[in-house]
């Protein structure tokens, strides 16, 4: 790929952006440094854009990089420290009754804070596999790593939540 022009960047970004914001936030649990590192994300890609072979798309080529710096970001010890659980996970539907809306948002803040607790090499496959929708193609692309790995990893990972979870907590996810 040559070196892309401020327009393709920008169409880019609107395709983009908001979907890595939200993957960043799956790791580093702050809006504030998800939106920083995805805005480094865009300037890397930018600058190195005459690297991109096409091997993957654009979408999973942002992602890796993504990905790769969110593991940077947790690697420095003061932002270990502000990690929380939050609403990652939050949605509701516009028939159910305040009741079932508060149960719902209980039961999947206590799936959330039980998947961000797994280790990351955990953490990050249930999220990319069952979160983000990728395959598992995909996610060794985004994580550099065998598909066999990716595969014991989401095996390792669901029998780690089946232990700390009950069997209608794991419908949540």
């Amino acid at each position: 790929m040559e070196k892309m022009n401020e327009e393709t960047l920008k169409g880019h970004m609107s395709a983009h952006g908001e979907y890595l914001i939200r993957l960043a936030y799956m790791y580093v649990k702050s809006w504030q440094s998800a939106e920083d590192i995805v805005q480094e994300v865009f300037v890397i890609f930018y600058r190195k854009s005459d690297q991109y072979r096409e091997q993957a798309s654009v979408k999973t080529y942002l992602a890796k990089i993504t990905v790769n710096l969110c593991h940077t970001h947790l690697k420095n010890w003061k932002n270990r420290i502000s990690l929380f659980a939050g609403n990652a996970f939050s949605s509701s539907s516009d028939c159910e009754t305040p009741e079932t809306l508060l149960t719902g948002k209980q039961l999947k803040h206590h799936v959330a804070q039980t998947i961000l607790q797994l280790p990351i090499h955990y953490r990050e496959v249930i999220l990319l596999y069952y979160y983000q929708e990728f395959s598992v193609t995909e996610i060794s692309h985004i994580l550099d790593c065998p598909e066999g790995t990716v595969k014991t990893r989401l095996s390792r990972a669901r029998a780690t939540l089946r232990k700390k979870l009950d069997q209608s907590d794991m419908e949540v996810i």
